[in-house]
């Protein structure tokens, strides 16, 4: 599997995400992930869903070499409860550390400073392998990375074709960090129909979806976590390493992010690139 190096964290490109999956449903589509060659699943405490998901990873009995992220909630961000939130995360999971552990929404009415520093403390007790935040504009990563004695190893944030991230992207890079992309498939048939994808699509005998995940994964730095809940679809997901777009094609399907069309954004968001 190739991986992205992110501030001494080795995150695996392509990850299995779990929004939205709960129980048998979702124990059953990790450990098929983990059959299929994936090695890095994705997760939050907000999901509902960690028991399961380590419920799958001990079916698969691949869960030592597996990366997991999860996420605190941020409710939780205030550093005793964050530092609770990390230990009952590991407890759900069944595991001895969490790989990457997320502060998964920044929280005005939360102090961000000390929220880093307990971030830090879950790091240095060694549940966490290695941490980061999500769902942060430029301004507030800064601030978050500047409160960190630990180098932060990602940002993870909505990014699909239709979404232009350069600023984000270009201050991960700036700060070693990765960006991790969900929803990098966006949803439904439209984008997989855009001549952009289409074209290359039809080139390379791969379907639009491998298309799209591949100029996610082909831009440096960039993890990206589809969802699926179809079995068939795990291994086609996970092909997208044996080729390459080419630049003008690469070129063509950046420049959709014009329409900006994000799909998550609730009242409490911040304010967005």
């Amino acid at each position: 599997m190739h991986k992205v190096h992110a501030n001494g964290a080795e995150i695996p490109a392509l990850g299995f995400g779990t929004w939205t999956l709960r129980g048998k449903q979702c124990t059953e589509l990790v450990a098929e992930a983990l059959a299929a060659g994936y090695r890095h699943i994705d997760t939050a405490t907000m999901y509902g869903n960690e028991a399961a998901v380590g419920a799958g990873l001990k079916a698969s009995g691949a869960a030592a070499d597996t990366f997991i992220t999860t996420k605190v909630w941020r409710t939780d961000l205030a550093p005793a409860d964050l530092i609770r939130s990390a230990e009952e995360s590991r407890a759900r999971l069944g595991v001895d550390q969490i790989d990457l552990l997320l502060i998964h929404w920044p929280n005005d009415q939360i102090p961000l400073k000390p929220s880093i520093t307990a971030l830090n403390e879950v790091h240095r007790r060694g549940v966490a392998g290695a941490i980061g935040v999500a769902n942060f504009p430029t301004g507030l990563l800064a601030q978050a990375s500047a409160a960190s004695a630990v180098p932060l190893a990602c940002d993870q944030v909505e990014y699909h074709p239709y979404l232009d991230q350069r600023k984000v992207l270009a201050a991960c890079r700036t700060a070693g960090m990765a960006l991790v992309s969900y929803c990098p498939l966006y949803r439904g048939d439209r984008l997989f129909g855009e001549p952009a994808v289409t074209g290359p699509a039809e080139r390379l005998g791969k379907s639009p979806a491998q298309i799209v995940l591949r100029w996610q994964v082909q831009q440096a730095g960039v993890v990206a976590i589809p969802r699926t809940t179809k079995k068939a679809r795990l291994a086609e997901n996970l092909a997208v390493f044996d080729f390459a777009l080419s630049e003008p094609e690469m070129a063509a399907i950046s420049a959709l992010g014009r329409n900006n069309s994000r799909l998550v954004d609730y009242d409490f968001t911040p304010g967005w690139d």
